[in-house]
């Protein structure tokens, strides 16, 4: 009877674990909530959207009906929306301000919360985070983009598993676009893209974090010594109260990172590049990567080899973690984060004094 039972609850086990995902959706006025529900609209296997939350009836209007989200899953009451629907998880698409607020109200219910790049504003929302992560013991992931690149997968191999071009000594990150504006993103993430109480700041914190969250992953989450940045306004007709390109400096013991974010790029770009003792690897996008070794006379391309698939996509990353497969960890973790919170911090800090920033 006990071999029976134990047999029982295994397969209820496997068939829960492969039971879709219950994702809520919290946030509607961050842009890229609509390549995450067009992509969850294919991946009804292992995940499904179960309610969407936003303080605007007007956005979720609109999105309820381009995701067929029936009304009575469409809430203005982020509490009102858990207690009743109680989802596996939380995707938040919510400007960057208010990502605090929402994963403390989330945290009681410690299931696992996903946001969308950087996770903080300033030092004392991401602590306000930290802290309910660890009252409340859920898994807290920050997305971005250039986390499942290839290209980025195969730097990690090359410098830290293979260990072929000695230690770091130099990263460029180069990141952006044409503007928000240029590039016609939604009004309502235009509207707090160029807010610098929502946003932390203008191309500084949209796309500085990218170089920040690759830099700190490289160097095994190693503080910083020093950051110091300038920042400017070239469109001030279009963001008069954000800057729109910044340049950081990354001072570590014995590397250096440069961070170029800008909203004046020609054309839309996220290129790393780094630079070892013995060797470098140049990552353009998420596919090309051309790499110089020891022994090599000149620059070889080469073909990124696949992620493992939980490490493919936003989705399939969420999915693994709220199943319990695996933890966040790298790019995606809330240590790693924490110190770009404190670059970005730094960086503005150092831009609007222009002064170095000495991190303690």
């Amino acid at each position: 009877m006990r071999r029976l039972l134990f047999g029982v609850l295994t397969i209820a086990a496997l068939l829960h674990a492969q039971s879709p995902v219950r994702v809520a959706i919290a946030g509607l006025n961050h842009g890229h909530v609509s390549g995450f529900l067009h992509n969850a609209a294919g991946r009804t296997s292992d995940l499904q959207v179960v309610a969407l939350y936003d303080p605007d009836s007007t956005l979720l209007a609109r999105y309820a009906k381009s995701s067929h989200v029936p009304d009575s899953a469409l809430f203005t009451d982020l509490a009102k929306l858990l207690d009743t629907i109680k989802p596996d998880a939380v995707a938040i698409f919510s400007d960057t301000y208010s990502h605090a607020a929402i994963v403390e109200t989330v945290a009681p219910h410690h299931i696992p919360v996903m946001m969308e790049k950087p996770l903080a504003v300033d030092m004392k929302q991401a602590h306000a985070i930290q802290a309910a992560a660890e009252r409340y013991h859920f898994p807290v992931i920050v997305n971005y983009e250039t986390t499942w690149y290839p290209s980025h997968g195969e730097i990690w191999n090359l410098i830290h598993e293979q260990k072929a071009a000695g230690d770091i000594r130099k990263m460029v990150a180069m990141d952006g676009h044409e503007g928000p504006k240029e590039i016609d993103v939604q009004p309502e993430f235009f509207a707090w893209l160029s807010d610098p109480v929502k946003n932390g700041a203008g191309a500084l914190f949209d796309f500085g974090c990218y170089g920040a969250n690759l830099m700190t992953w490289l160097m095994d989450n190693q503080r910083p010594l020093k950051v110091t940045a300038i920042t400017q306004t070239d469109k001030p007709a279009i963001y008069p109260r954000v800057d729109d390109e910044a340049t950081v400096l990354v001072e570590y013991p014995k590397a250096q990172g440069i961070i170029q974010a800008s909203w004046n790029w020609p054309f839309s770009r996220k290129d790393f590049e780094v630079y070892g003792e013995r060797g470098y690897a140049i990552a353009t996008g998420g596919n090309h990567l051309r790499v110089r070794l020891p022994g090599e006379e000149a620059e070889q391309t080469r073909t990124p080899a696949a992620r493992k698939p939980e490490e493919r996509d936003s989705i399939s990353y969420l999915v693994a973690v709220t199943r319990g497969q695996i933890k966040p960890s790298g790019l995606s973790s809330l240590e790693n984060n924490m110190i770009v919170t404190e670059i970005l911090t730094a960086a503005r800090e150092s831009a609007r004094t222009g002064r170095t920033v000495t991190l303690h």
